[in-house]
């Protein structure tokens, strides 16, 4: 146990020398980054994307997005999650714009003229949002700015970390938690 310990220390050493080392414009280390990390950002957009092909373009891209930005990474221990939440974002991206162009020109005069939301429908999201604002409102100060800064103002894990002044983990938890809080409420509102 003690042995897992020290390698898991030294681990952590490594890694922050080689981002405070990237940092500083050490193309060695960052390649030592993207490669340990590579695997892991690949899933993440293949999850996303579903096309192998098109992972690999993004994975590529990610990683020059990282190289642009990694100035900007306070926390050199939050690399991994940090590139995963750059790969998410990215593939997202990607998908949407690859929805966008799977649509042909006839295709787009069509959904531009042809009304998509009927009175009842546009009821029923009114509706939903109404008790979701209800819901949060019913949420404790904590649940409700952890559940905002995530899904209202598009806020990542890191980004919350440091704005929270809180672990990367605490922040999933609270998330986690919050999301159920929020789901029991809407429960609650439903039946009532």
């Amino acid at each position: 146990m003690i042995l897992a310990q020290k390698t898991t220390l030294s681990q952590k050493k490594e890694l922050v020398s080689e981002v405070r080392a990237a940092q500083r414009g050490d193309r060695q280390a960052l390649a030592l980054l993207f490669q340990r990390y590579q695997r892991a950002v690949y899933g993440t957009v293949l999850r996303r994307l579903g096309n192998e092909a098109e992972a690999q373009e993004v994975v590529q891209e990610v990683f020059i997005q990282a190289m642009r930005k990694i100035g900007q990474l306070r926390n050199p221990l939050c690399f991994g999650g940090w590139l995963r939440s750059i790969a998410a974002r990215m593939a997202i991206n990607r998908a949407v714009r690859a929805d966008r162009a799977i649509l042909s020109t006839a295709d787009r005069l069509e959904t531009r003229f042809v009304e998509r939301k009927t009175p009842l429908v546009e009821m029923l999201d009114r509706e939903r949002v109404d008790q979701v604002r209800q819901g949060l409102s019913r949420l404790t100060d904590l649940d409700r700015t952890t559940l905002e800064a995530f899904y209202f103002r598009g806020r990542s894990l890191v980004e919350m970390s440091d704005e929270f002044r809180s672990p990367v983990g605490t922040i999933k938890r609270r998330l986690h938690v919050a999301r159920k809080r929020l789901a029991r409420q809407l429960q609650t509102l439903a039946v009532a």
